[in-house]
């Protein structure tokens, strides 16, 4: 499988362009206050579809073969599914998502009025993504796996290239990790420029297959993903994010269902951004090791802002 690399990023940037507008890395007074940090949120809450992965979507599903096109299928539990479904509706490419039952209800409208035919199966992301693969060979369509495609990494690189563009000088990069496509294309844009940053990447302690992988380089599954962080739900590792990740990841840092609720309570209150439990995960990773930061330029990947409204409730009410 071919590891992307920055050409590849830089070759997907005219496509993702069309869509996608160069989000802020926006400084915030009042967050800067509470972590004592010198620290810059990167929006990708702001894109299209409210998440980071509409980019990855873009450059994938623009790239097609004209066999490729008679179809796609996909799994997700939503940022994902929604890049894929907005790329196949400016493509004309009819679009299949899988999602586990009792999915995010908005997420799952999002996808729909998109065009996707949405297909709700499994008690979570990986029970679903078995039956799409299931699907793909019944159906004869083009699996878009949710990490596993360079594609798809090249095209979220993209945010990485506006984060060095607009502070070359950053030293910490946090960003969330469910697949990894995100934290892969922070990395690869990094070494490719030959920047000195540390990339730190975020999980959810009761959804940490990918924490304790990396830890002990033995990969694991986990028992469950039950974690309000949706984005981050997931019990094991993937082929190609992973082997880059162990390359290239600086460190990781888990966090509890409270710090995550926290973190989402954090995002509204001192950035005034409505942020899902992985787009707030890495404000709260700063905050946990803002010791260990002072004096660096920290920045922050605000992934997405799909919660649902019974989620926030929760966590407001909390």
């Amino acid at each position: 499988m071919h590891v992307p690399t920055l050409a590849d990023v830089y070759a997907a940037r005219p496509r993702v362009s069309r869509v996608v507008r160069p989000t802020p890395l926006m400084r915030h007074p009042l967050l800067s206050a509470e972590t004592g940090l010198d620290i810059v949120v990167k929006h990708e809450n702001h894109n299209p579809t409210g998440a980071f992965k509409v980019r990855g979507g873009v450059n994938l599903i623009g790239s097609l073969s004209a066999g490729d096109r008679l179809g796609v299928i996909t799994a997700t539990t939503g940022n994902h599914g929604q890049s894929i479904a907005l790329a196949c509706r400016a493509e004309g490419v009819p679009c299949t998502i899988v999602v586990p039952l009792g999915n995010n209800p908005e997420k799952n409208a999002a996808m729909r009025a998109y065009g996707a035919e949405l297909i709700e199966y499994g008690r979570d992301f990986d029970e679903a993504r078995e039956r799409t693969e299931q699907l793909q060979h019944a159906r004869g369509l083009r699996y878009v796996h949710s990490a596993n495609e360079p594609l798809l990494i090249a095209g979220v690189g993209t945010y990485a290239l506006e984060i060095f563009e607009d502070q070359p000088d950053t030293d910490v990069i946090f960003v969330p990790i469910g697949g990894g496509s995100g934290a892969c294309g922070c990395t690869i844009v990094r070494t490719g420029l030959g920047s000195r940053a540390k990339v730190i990447g975020v999980q959810a302690e009761r959804a940490d297959a990918f924490a304790r992988s990396w830890n002990t380089a033995s990969r694991v599954v986990g028992e469950t993903a039950d974690t309000l962080a949706e984005g981050m739900a997931t019990r094991v590792t993937f082929d190609l994010p992973f082997g880059i990740l162990t390359q290239q990841l600086d460190d990781i840092v888990c966090l509890s269902e409270d710090e995550l609720a926290e973190g989402v309570r954090l995002a509204l209150r001192a950035t005034h951004n409505l942020a899902e439990g992985a787009g707030a995960a890495s404000l709260m990773a700063a905050m946990k090791l803002r010791d260990q930061l002072a004096g660096k330029k920290v920045v922050c990947v605000m992934s997405g802002g799909n919660i649902d409204r019974a989620t926030l409730t929760r966590i407001l009410g909390a």
